[in-house]
């Protein structure tokens, strides 16, 4: 009869919780995830796997060729230092996109890569000078170009984008992960045109930290918005024991168990010497 009490306990006390019921579940010490995973994001993520192609740590790709932008500072100067042309060194695009080269104007360059501005600049010195200056233009900084940590981290924010950056890389810079982090429902969205499609990525954190598993730590590019949600009231229950079979479920293969595919990047196994 005990046994029978105890278990009709147990299911009431999950009926209360799972019901909305909020004073009793605040009072016995349940409460509404503070970031939660929107279920909009959580079927995008489900929708399809994830393709081969997107760049991850172990294949990452080179980021495209930079576009000056507003909010950007250039370096301008002479490739010969001993040229007669002087121009302020620093060179912030102001938000008319222009540049300030002082007695010579100011031309346009943002929506221009560094090689197209360097042409700008040196047509619009050799405007006013009677020989030809060779000019170099370098980028000191871009502010604009960031990725988002956000969530159940330690110190969310914006952190700029170097081009070697990984989710790891960008959950340790946000300070990591906080104790109330659902560990397994870590996404990457990456923004998307108003009417386009939306790309919701998966992370398996506890897999890339303790498995070293790559196949979700994905190359980060400009705009991407890492979201670490809350822990669910059943997922802050029963921790590990309680499984989605979600995309961070699927079977791991050790390298040293001869059953990993050296083609796949595995380890090839090695016979072990005969007596």
């Amino acid at each position: 009869m005990a046994i029978r009490t105890r278990g009709f306990g147990a299911l009431g006390l999950m009926i209360l919780v799972t019901t909305g019921c909020s004073t009793v579940g605040e009072s016995l010490g349940f409460s509404t995830p503070t970031n939660p995973l929107s279920k909009n994001a959580k079927a995008v993520r489900d929708t399809a796997p994830v393709p081969a192609p997107v760049p991850r740590e172990l294949a990452m790709s080179l980021l495209p060729a930079h576009i000056v932008e507003a909010g950007d500072t250039l370096l301008v100067q002479p490739v010969e230092l001993d040229a007669p042309v002087r121009l302020p060194p620093d060179q912030p695009v102001q938000p008319d996109g222009t540049i300030d080269l002082g007695q010579y104007g100011r031309p346009v360059v943002a929506g221009k890569t560094l090689p197209e501005v360097e042409a700008v600049v040196r047509d619009t010195v050799a405007a006013k000078e009677k020989k030809a200056v060779p000019m170099t233009v370098r980028l000191l900084a871009r502010p604009g170009k960031v990725f988002y940590v956000l969530g159940e981290v330690n110190a969310p924010g914006a952190f700029p984008v170097t081009g070697h950056d990984t989710v790891l890389s960008a959950i340790t810079q946000a300070g990591g992960p906080t104790r109330r982090a659902s560990l397994q429902n870590i996404i990457v969205a990456r923004p998307s045109l108003p009417d386009g499609c939306r790309t919701v990525l998966p992370v398996c954190y506890t897999n890339i930290v303790q498995l070293g598993d790559t196949s979700t730590n994905y190359q980060l590019l400009p705009g991407d918005r890492i979201f670490v949600p809350s822990k669910g009231t059943f997922e802050d229950l029963f921790g590990g024991y309680f499984k989605r079979g979600g995309p961070c479920d699927g079977p791991q293969v050790s390298c040293f168990s001869g059953n990993c595919n050296p083609a796949c990047g595995g380890l090839p196994t090695v016979p072990a010497p005969k007596p």
